[in-house]
């Protein structure tokens, strides 16, 4: 499928062989998150800014077959190939909850000027690829790589035998061009703590309530984006109207508790630009005070008033105010969120 955002930047989505656009530029990867290691694999593959759009019909160039030499000046299109379901979810037979669910990951990826996202089907016949016949049938036959990029730490193949390194050698064979980027490291508070960017580090200080550092190595806030859904109302109540936030059931959710947040009405085609102007508060939890059983997203934004219902809402996550706790009263309750709302601004204020 075509993917069009609001400013008219276009992506091509394809989960079949038969229908992507080649030949192509390609890295390598899972990607959830998109984060900061993730653009440096990206980079490589990126086209240069060109003064008129190309077509998305892939008539603007030949299709070479893979004994054809690679002419001169030839155009690609950059690619990130990654793998549907995720390879774990595969193998363990368990829901992955991903930082970047589909959408999002669209979302990012054309925001850096990627041309096509390839979902490759995960599964047995894939999984038993040898990276040979992987580097052969897929990258070559199908794809028709003319350059590859992945990161250092990058494995393919029956049980992952495959390094980049091996991906460097086998791509040789074909004339293919591979670009092994070092891993990014970042450095934590202490200074000798320090750590390759990864997807693992971020999910580590999501579910610790470490926004900064999550969102330092994401490269942009940290953001929950739903449907707003009818709740219990209960906020109106006590003066603190809600929003019932409703997320993709494979997102993950960031440690329990209450953070402060910027929010923004999305279209059907989020941006990665929009601005997040909205200043509030959002809880995720089970609402103990009022014996609630089930998790829930509530967002409260300041000075808000409109009907939000059945609109699409991102929420960027900036700070981790205090874990959920249960109160005695609703008036207690009332009483902290006051309290939430004042350090929420706080920050906010300071963070602009």
């Amino acid at each position: 499928m075509l993917n069009l955002s609001k400013n008219g930047r276009s992506m091509w989505v394809t989960s079949s062989m038969e229908t992507l656009l080649k030949p192509t530029a390609v890295a390598l990867g899972k990607f959830d998150g998109v984060h900061l290691g993730h653009h440096r694999v990206i980079q490589p593959i990126l086209p240069p800014t060109k003064d008129e759009p190309r077509r998305e019909d892939g008539e603007n160039f030949p299709n070479y077959s893979d004994s054809s030499p690679t002419p001169p000046q030839e155009q690609t299109y950059s690619t990130v190939v990654t793998f549907d379901p995720h390879p774990l979810e595969f193998f363990t037979g368990q829901p992955r909850p991903l930082l970047t669910p589909l959408e999002e990951k669209v979302q990012q990826l054309r925001s850096l000027g990627v041309e096509q996202l390839v979902l490759l089907p995960f599964d047995k016949e894939l999984s038993a690829l040898s990276p040979q016949d992987f580097v052969e049938q897929i990258l070559v036959k199908q794809l028709q790589c003319r350059r590859i990029s992945v990161g250092q730490d990058f494995c393919f193949g029956k049980q992952r035998r495959g390094t980049a390194k091996d991906l460097q050698l086998l791509a040789a064979k074909y004339h293919i061009p591979v670009t092994i980027v070092s891993l990014q490291t970042y450095t934590d508070k202490a200074p000798t703590q320090e750590a390759p960017i990864s997807t693992s580090l971020i999910r580590h200080y999501l579910e610790s309530g470490d926004i900064k550092n999550a969102n330092l190595l994401l490269g942009r806030p940290y953001t929950l984006i739903g449907t707003v859904v009818p709740g219990q109302k209960m906020g109106r109540t006590i003066g603190f109207p809600t929003a019932n936030l409703q997320l993709p059931k494979d997102k993950f959710v960031p440690r329990q508790g209450v953070y402060a947040v910027r929010a923004a009405i999305l279209s059907q085609t989020p941006d990665a630009t929009t601005p997040y102007q909205n200043l509030g508060v959002m809880n995720i939890g089970n609402r103990p005070t009022v014996n609630g059983s089930n998790l829930s997203v509530e967002v409260h934004l300041f000075d808000w008033s409109s009907d939000l219902y059945g609109k699409q809402l991102g929420v960027q996550l900036v700070e981790f105010l205090r874990p959920e706790q249960k109160f005695p009263t609703l008036e207690d309750l009332k009483t902290q969120i006051q309290l939430d709302c004042t350090v929420a601004r706080e920050h906010l204020s300071a963070e602009c």
